[in-house]
């Protein structure tokens, strides 16, 4: 029996399967144990009636949540869905979770801080959302903290991969159809491979079920629930990163015409969602709990942009 493996006949319950953390979830779960991951019209997020009895059907020992409302921008405008889906069903998982004993590992976002100050945040810093989507993903957190359940809420940032809509690939499919790109260059924070979040998930259960052996499931639950910051080693800006991608594609590619990348200001791109200056996560408690480092972001973009 592999290490930390869930006891036979127990199941992982995942959502959001066909994202960019859900996909690379789906993969790495299942070293694990069974996984279940009902599709959208099984388990509708803004349907809490559907969440309670696909939980209640399945009766997982873990409920594994990357599933969430991330249109940054259209949230402004359709708040509703937004606090549906990332604060009215993290309550319900949370309710249900504590029903069955359950532990529950909820992705949350660094749009929780207001982007204030110069240092990374820790856990325990003031938050302070400014906009729609950080407040509901705040609001997330506090319910699945209020709801009794076992659980381990994983902020993270400027999350990308090798499939899925995200910044990287926006950026080198731009790179290959215009002449100049202009890139924010004074939000600072640090890109975050989804592989590496799915592994050190993955990581996380199984040091959790080794432990449990012991203590039981409930008593490891205990001693490790709250919020861990989990984002990529290293610092940059939207521009660093963007910059940084654009290059490595010339090394690889040197025949390819691709755009030059400009640094401009927040004030001259112009959102409907407020974004924080400062998205720096201060990653030290996942090490000491865990013993788990995330990747430099430099290193794992290498591994994104060579499997593209």
């Amino acid at each position: 029996m592999m290490v930390g493996k869930l006891p036979l006949g127990e199941k992982i319950l995942l959502t959001g399967a066909t994202g960019q953390v859900g996909g690379e979830l789906s993969k790495t779960l299942r070293l694990v144990g069974d996984v279940v991951a009902p599709e959208r019209v099984t388990m509708n997020l803004a349907n809490s009636d559907s969440i309670r009895e696909t939980i209640r059907a399945i009766r997982p020992r873990w409920i594994v949540n990357p599933a969430a409302y991330t249109a940054v921008d259209k949230a402004e405008s359709e708040p509703q869905l937004a606090y549906a889906i990332n604060a009215d069903a993290v309550k319900t998982i949370g309710e249900e979770a504590h029903a069955l004993g359950a532990g529950v590992i909820h992705f949350s976002t660094d749009y929780v801080f207001d982007g204030s100050g110069n240092e990374p945040y820790t856990e325990i810093d003031t938050v302070g959302p400014v906009s729609v989507y950080g407040a509901s993903k705040l609001a997330g957190e506090k319910a699945l903290a209020e709801s009794g359940a076992g659980h381990m809420i994983f902020r993270t940032s400027w999350v990308y991969g090798a499939t899925g809509k995200n910044f990287l690939l926006t950026i080198l499919k731009l790179a290959r159809e215009r002449e100049t790109l202009k890139i924010v260059a004074d939000q600072h924070g640090a890109p975050t491979w989804s592989r590496d979040l799915a592994r050190m998930t993955a990581q996380v259960i199984q040091d959790c079920e080794a432990a449990a052996r012991d203590k039981g499931l409930k008593a490891v639950l205990s001693d490790s629930s709250g919020i861990y910051h989990a984002a990529g080693s290293g610092e940059t800006t939207w521009f660093g990163f963007a910059a940084e991608a654009v290059q490595l594609q010339h090394e690889s590619t040197p025949g390819a015409r691709l755009a030059t990348v400009e640094a401009i200001q927040t004030a001259q791109y112009p959102t409907s969602a407020k974004r924080p200056l400062n998205s720096r996560l201060n990653c030290s408690k996942l090490m000491e709990r865990f013993g788990w480092t995330m990747m430099d972001w430099r290193y794992s973009l290498r591994e994104v942009l060579s499997e593209l």
